[in-house]
């Protein structure tokens, strides 16, 4: 019989909390992690992949840790973005629902800081921030992490540049006996020279097999393109996920706003991030993928950090990541919670060879997904044409006697007739169209 939860140690508050929201088994990284930390004996290492539950491996054992009789800052947990340090934030007060004496703030970067330093002036027992906000508290006095006993370094190998730079002026501020656990979806070089010079030597290090519950259900694949015909491949596979949420992945954010605007166009329901946007767009667009109002999120690797939503069925690489790093990442938005998901990247003839190298760093193994025939493409790009003119608002603006005389054009065709003449026009129109227009027709060889 697999461990429960409760034969972890976790108190039965915790437990109530954590049964509502349907956690029954957990995690490997969570059986391995969650004992070590309630022994609040030692620094500690967690490997595994995005997931696999990272979140509630520290989360419920620090929750039990806290004593709630000091109106102190006890615990900080570091987040390379605001979207998952509010992910985290929300976790964190999901599993203590009964707790109610437990007080955690969120000071992530983006958002004003003076809302953030009034509510640091309550009480408060679990910090979540982002380095840079934190850093800026510290210089401002506004924090006292003079009695905090944890830091928690989450998704650490996203945080390297800043945790290189600013770590010393953090790890000041924490009393000399604090505990430091640090987690990683990988381990190179940086992230293993952080934990020589900030953990204690005896550190534990614990990670998940490569087989989680949150990878296992992912398939794996690649599709070959010209790129002359990369967005028509694209638009025919969104069209066979109609329905479904997933998150097509670019490399710049100029390609991500290329991109978002042919999805408008062909009238794809999604949505762009990445970090140029103004966070307010940004929480808005999360909010509405969230909560089902979007389908398609076109996101660079950065922004779309913190997206925990169990429902994405896909993730597409549009472009392939320059490190072996952000395709674990990225793949991780999929398959959540022991889902299924397909994570399928979109290759140019020349970046085939590169499919040996990710298989080999990461052990995985991809397949071929199977590329559209010329033919299936023509027809997916007459669909979204077709759609395009349905989903298209009336200009109640146009002059009503233009209107009579376009309608006097018509009035003797029926509808089947109009159709027919509409799709001809089409498929005369758009042999040569350039490809925003709404896609490029392939031309057969």
């Amino acid at each position: 019989m697999p461990k429960q939860f409760s034969d972890l140690g976790i108190s039965a508050p915790i437990l109530k909390a954590i049964n509502e929201l349907k956690f029954t088994v957990p995690t490997e990284i969570q059986q391995k992690t969650i004992p070590l930390l309630l022994s609040n004996t030692t620094d500690l290492v967690g490997l595994a992949k995005t997931g696999t539950g990272k979140t509630a491996a520290f989360g419920l054992p620090i929750l039990q840790l806290i004593d709630t009789n000091l109106s102190v800052i006890q615990v900080v947990i570091l987040v390379p973005t605001r979207e998952l340090g509010q992910q985290i934030f929300k976790n964190l007060e999901s599993f203590a629902k009964f707790l109610p004496e437990v007080s955690i703030a969120a000071t992530c970067g983006g958002i004003p800081i003076k809302p953030q330093i009034e509510r640091l002036s309550l009480p408060t027992h679990i910090v979540v921030a982002t380095p840079g906000r934190l850093i800026d508290l510290i210089q401002r006095k506004a924090i006292n992490l003079k009695e905090t006993r944890f830091l928690v370094l989450d998704e650490a190998d996203e945080m390297v540049t800043i945790l290189k730079e600013g770590l010393d002026e953090i790890v000041a501020e924490l009393p000399k006996n604090h505990y430091t656990f640090l987690f990683s979806a990988t381990m190179p070089g940086t992230i293993k020279q952080l934990i020589q010079n900030y953990l204690n030597k005896n550190v534990v290090q614990v990670s998940a097999n490569m087989e989680t519950i949150g990878n296992q259900g992912i398939d794996h694949e690649y599709i070959v393109v010209d790129p002359i015909e990369k967005l028509d491949v694209l638009m025919h596979f969104l069209n066979t996920k109609e329905g479904e949420r997933g998150i097509i992945f670019c490399k710049t954010k100029a390609a991500v706003n290329k991109l978002a605007k042919n999805l408008a166009i062909n009238r794809f329901s999604s949505g762009a991030l990445h970090g140029s946007l103004s966070q307010g767009i940004r929480d808005r667009i999360m909010e509405q993928f969230r909560e089902g109002h979007i389908n398609i999120l076109v996101a660079t690797d950065l922004a779309a950090r913190g997206i925990d939503v169990k429902e994405i069925s896909y993730v597409v690489n549009y472009h392939l990541p320059d490190v072996y790093e952000a395709y674990v990442h990225r793949s991780g938005r999929t398959a959540r919670a022991g889902a299924k998901g397909l994570s399928l990247t979109v290759l140019q003839p020349e970046e085939v060879i590169e499919i040996a190298d990710f298989e080999k760093e990461l052990g995985i193994k991809f397949t071929q997904f199977k590329k559209p025939t010329v033919a299936s493409i023509e027809e997916n790009n007459t669909l979204l044409w077709a759609k395009q003119i349905f989903k298209t608002k009336p200009n109640h603006d146009v002059d009503a006697e233009l209107k009579t005389k376009i309608k006097t054009v018509f009035h003797h065709l029926t509808k089947d007739e109009l159709i027919e003449k509409l799709l001809a026009n089409y498929l005369l129109q758009n042999k040569n169209e350039p490809l925003e227009k709404p896609v490029k027709k392939l031309k057969k060889k």
